[in-house]
């Protein structure tokens, strides 16, 4: 479980345009996921940009996550999650990634 198999993850997840229309930064164990949602078609690398929304998170859990081997509530509920910034863009992230 590596920070190249959650960006690679991401990026397929995400597509060329997702309609977030907002930046999204991962920061796990392993490094940074930037997610540019605002251009089109949207980017996704590791560098540590500012975003709109950042999520804590391991880079195992990151992964479960988007599995759906974890639940965010219960993820931000017991500290294995945090989340900084517009939570608006938290919710539109969990939509582009729920149930996938």
């Amino acid at each position: 479980m590596s920070l190249q198999t959650l960006t690679e993850r991401i990026e397929k997840m995400l597509g060329t345009d997702s309609g977030l229309g907002a930046t999204a930064k991962f920061v796990t164990d392993e490094g940074t996921v930037f997610v540019d949602g605002k251009s089109v078609p949207n980017s996704v690398s590791n560098e540590d940009k500012e975003a709109d929304c950042i999520f804590e998170v391991s880079t195992k859990n990151a992964l479960k996550l988007i599995d759906g081997d974890l639940n965010a509530m219960m993820a931000l509920m017991t500290g294995k999650l945090k989340i900084d910034g517009d939570m608006g863009v938290a919710m539109k992230i969990a939509e582009t990634f729920g149930g996938r």
